[in-house]
């Protein structure tokens, strides 16, 4: 009876805990009509918070239209705004390897209007002066980079960089001598493994395709449509001062690294909870014409994971069972429905992006440190609101 005894109050203590930090969240003209989006919102952060003990933390979610976001701790930005200020929808932010279903999105654009097919080969796009590897008499084609079916390694092989700016090792002559050393771990198509060097090739393929700068392409092709005008690869003097400060998992604090163009496609973006949040509302707005086959297309999975051998790196924030363009498909299971998902991490941030194409929510949820466990919760707390959420 002691233990029960305990254990009850351990449990209304955090009770307590959790509503005091609701009631200091985030300003009230955050809040949605949804009273229960607003509710699962802010009880959700606050106990990840509570329990993660980052120094910050920020999570929103979009329901039929509607956004709630809460935000707790502070950005703690060193030299950069107030150093109390806690973070809120436009609190900046490195998303990491979200970047890649934005990459994956510029695809499906150019797909959906005959610019490129899935199965162009690599080597016909890339437009560099390099024999791209083959393996078992298999190509790499574009959509081999966008699925992490390519074979290629996770990263590229490259000389040490400074710590203030650890990717400026990451160059086209990097690139080009892996590709030279025929780097395919198995036959293009015939398994998947995470690779960031899979996705900067995609970029830059894509862009060599378009004849123009790769930024500008994603501007024109997703951003722009999207209204999505705090997602950018360098941000500006204002953007800065809304900046959320990474940190490494001993806690200190990381730099803010500029974004090299070689990084681009696999995990160079800045953005903020509310343009995510107005990314994923686009995502869910399957009733609009503008840009619908785009849309479809990049909701499609197009590798089934039991189709794949090896099969490597997918599964931290949710079993992968099918992977779209950038995007980790999950089945349904359980009260959770087919949920797209995506997690980043960059400079000392973790962030995750998920939603369900079939019942009209979308969630978002960054920290503000290297903490493995506390992002392997969030994924799992994000996955658990969205089906709470959803429509039966």
């Amino acid at each position: 009876m002691a233990g029960i005894a305990k254990f009850l109050t351990a449990r209304a203590l955090l009770h307590v805990a959790v509503l005091a930090l609701c009631l200091m969240a985030f300003p009230l003209e955050t809040q949605a009509k949804d009273k229960l989006l607003d509710e699962a919102v802010e009880f959700t952060g606050a106990v990840l918070f509570l329990e993660s003990k980052v120094p910050a933390l920020v999570i929103g979610a979009v329901r039929n239209g509607e956004v709630s976001v809460s935000g707790f701790g502070t950005i703690g930005a060193k030299d950069i705004g107030p150093k109390d200020k806690a973070p809120d929808g436009n609190t900046l932010m490195r998303i990491g390897s979200i970047t890649k279903v934005f990459t994956g999105a510029v695809l499906a654009s150019l797909v959906s209007d005959g610019t490129v097919k899935f199965t162009d080969p690599l080597q016909t796009r890339l437009g560099w002066n390099v024999k791209i590897p083959t393996k078992d008499g298999r190509s790499i084609r574009l959509i081999n980079l966008v699925t992490h079916t390519s074979g290629l390694p996770r990263e590229v092989e490259r000389g040490p960089a400074p710590a203030d700016n650890p990717f400026a090792t990451i160059t086209k002559e990097a690139f080009i001598r892996n590709l030279q050393d025929d780097p395919l771990l198995f036959a293009p198509g015939t398994g998947a493994l995470y690779s960031n060097f899979g996705f900067d090739l995609l970029a830059q393929a894509l862009a060599n395709t378009a004849n123009k700068p790769y930024e500008e392409l994603l501007r024109e092709r997703v951003l722009a449509p999207a209204g999505l005008e705090s997602t950018v690869f360098t941000p500006n003097g204002e953007q800065r001062q809304r900046l959320m400060q990474g940190h490494d998992f001993n806690g200190a604090p990381l730099p803010d690294a500029p974004t090299v163009p070689m990084i681009v496609g696999s995990g160079g973006l800045y953005s903020t909870p509310n343009d995510i949040l107005r990314w994923l509302a686009w995502h869910l707005d399957q009733s609009s014409a503008a840009n619908a086959e785009m849309r479809l297309l990049d909701h499609e999975a197009y590798v089934q994971r039991d189709g794949l051998s090896p099969v490597f790196g997918f599964d931290e924030s949710g079993h992968m069972d099918a992977m779209g363009l950038g995007w980790i498909g999950m089945m349904p299971a359980g009260g959770r429905p087919l949920i797209l998902q995506k997690a980043g991490g960059l400079q000392g941030t973790f962030s995750y992006a998920a939603f369900a194409p079939a019942k009209g929510v979308g969630a978002f949820v960054a920290i503000s440190a290297f903490n493995f466990d506390a992002a392997l919760s969030m994924a799992k707390a994000v996955n658990d609101m969205i089906g709470a959420l959803a429509p039966r």
